[in-house]
């Protein structure tokens, strides 16, 4: 069964009037859609508000001269200012809602050629989010102006996959977006290559804040800045890139620091200071190390994410700043919040688009392609081609993806590594003694970081266990190490207790260090005589 053509446009006050017979000498582009030889509209939804009340009557008369097997149904929407985009909007997403649509029998042709330039957008917003599930109809005059003369009319499929040029041509322009978050490396693992791929669609469509975890070095200070870069190419902010990292800062120099201050609010506040917040209006704002901010300046900063407004340190007068957030932080946050170092809402207010970056260890196929990268950009500073010779490479590359190699730094060890590699290289050629001179600085810079481990994995390993021992992060290890150390040169369980706890016992009234120590040691499944005997 062929499907109804409906179609639903507004009525054009100046360009369907008319008057006397010397209207149909005009062209009149709702009237003039009913006149093709070649289209029957099977329904015409015309849409006006009630000034245009006595113009609709007239061109319901005129489609039905002009066209007798076109229904017209006039409808008449509460509006008040058809140049008030608001006001539009409402009224036909309204009509949309409640209009009984039914695609399977009817196809709908949206008339975008009449009505204000606000009621054209908003009947072409309203297709594209598929409100009105049809196609835009766009009417033209003839050339030659003569009785009767239609014109022409074309239909616009907002459908963009059925457009196999655009639908390459954004493919593309996402390849393209994906590719300069990578500053063009040519990475391979596919965990960080999926994440980089959301971020991008992410940064493209929302202005909401994004979590950027992982350690230190791994580069989420340099995504932040791709991605600010990214939208200021797509003209989606034209403000500053501004960053800070929250660990230098602290109370008052913290609050000053993010939100301002006016002259006088505090010691030394000489002259007024509009704060990084303000600074970073229409832009973007990394806050780096976000946990490390007070709990004072966590809920001042939650009240500017949420209302796009603060109040200065000593100030009465609210200032506005319309920024996008980055956070990054290398701590787990939901931790921070059970332990009360965190806020709760902040947390959740950042916590929409979080993403943890690996650090370079994790992703031991993407050292090459961020190695010759990094090459290129020493080369580019230094303008000589850096380069590695097949047996260097190969060197490096082995030491570089091993176990030994630990990499506690991330992409900062790799581009100190590549630099003083370059540094060395006679005329950019870095050779293997080069690269084995590099390894053996590499293995002396580590071992520092982890001897500290190694020296409490020797002494808990034989209490807890191989796979305990191992599973506990650093921080626990030496803390548990240096407990240990403790007991057994003391003479018993209290004697270890008060040396342990010699300051905070001053604090509390009836002290029971014994007590304390036992059910610390206690968390990791150790009793006081296993602990003090000897392996």
């Amino acid at each position: 069964m062929k499907k109804k053509t409906v179609v639903i446009g507004f009525v054009g006050t100046m360009l369907d009037s008319g008057k006397g017979s010397a209207r149909w000498e005009k062209w009149r582009p709702s009237i003039a859609l009913t006149q093709h030889e070649d289209l029957l509209v099977d329904r015409f939804e015309l849409l006006h508000d009630a000034s245009a009340q006595g113009l609709v009557e007239q061109v319901v008369a005129d489609i039905a001269a002009t066209s007798p097997e076109t229904k017209v149904l006039s409808r008449e929407l509460s509006l008040r200012d058809a140049w008030d985009f608001e006001e539009v909007y409402a009224a036909l997403f309204d009509f949309a809602k409640s209009y009984p649509f039914d695609p399977e029998r009817e196809d709908y042709w949206i008339h975008i050629t009449t009505g204000t330039h606000v009621v054209q957008i908003c009947m072409f917003l309203l297709t594209e989010a598929r409100f009105f599930p049809g196609r835009l109809v766009q009417t033209s005059p003839p050339r030659r102006h003569g009785p009767g003369e239609p014109g022409t009319y074309a239909l616009i499929d907002l459908d963009l996959s059925r457009y196999d040029q655009l639908a390459q041509r954004f493919s593309r322009e996402r390849v393209e977006g994906v590719a300069f978050l990578k500053s063009g490396i040519a990475t391979r693992n596919a965990r960080f290559n999926a994440m980089i791929d959301e971020i991008e669609r992410v940064a493209i469509k929302s202005k909401a804040p994004i979590l950027l975890m992982g350690p230190t070095g791994a580069g989420k200070s340099f995504l932040a800045r791709r991605v600010y870069e990214l939208k200021k190419a797509r003209h989606q902010i034209d403000g500053k890139f501004i960053e800070l990292n929250c660990a230098t800062v602290r109370g008052e120099t913290a609050a000053s620091t993010l939100f301002g201050h006016v002259k006088g609010a505090f010691t030394g506040a000489g002259s007024d200071r509009p704060g990084l917040l303000k600074s970073a209006h229409r832009g973007l704002l990394l806050l780096d190390e976000i946990g490390e901010l007070g709990l004072d300046e966590q809920a001042m900063l939650l009240k500017a994410i949420e209302e796009k407004r603060f109040l200065p340190m000593g100030g009465d007068t609210e200032v506005q700043s319309d920024f996008q957030l980055i956070a990054g932080t290398n701590r787990d946050l939901s931790e921070e919040v059970v332990a009360g170092r965190f806020r709760e809402d902040l947390y959740a207010r950042i916590n929409l688009w979080t993403y943890v970056l690996p650090g370079l260890r994790e992703r031991p196929e993407d050292i090459e392609p961020n190695l010759d990268y990094l090459l290129a950009q020493v080369g580019a500073e230094n303008t000589e081609m850096v380069r590695l010779n097949r047996e260097a490479r190969n060197c490096y590359m082995h030491f570089a993806t091993s176990s030994e190699a630990l990499w506690s730094g991330n992409f900062r060890d790799l581009l100190a590594s590549v630099t003083r590699m370059a540094t060395l290289a006679d005329s950019g050629n870095i050779t293997e003694a080069i690269v084995r001179g590099e390894i053996e600085r590499l293995r002396g810079l580590w071992q520092r970081v982890r001897r500290p481990a190694q020296d409490a994995g020797v002494a808990l390993s034989a209490l807890v266990g191989h796979e305990a021992a191992a599973a506990l992060d650093l921080f626990d290890a030496v803390q548990l190490a240096k407990v240990i150390e403790v007991c057994r040169q003391s003479r018993s369980l209290s004697d270890a207790g008060r040396k342990l706890f010699s300051v905070s016992r001053e604090a509390k009234a009836k002290p029971n260090d014994a007590d304390r120590l036992r059910k610390y040691l206690n968390r990791f499944g150790l009793e006081w005589d296993a602990v003090i005997e000897r392996p």
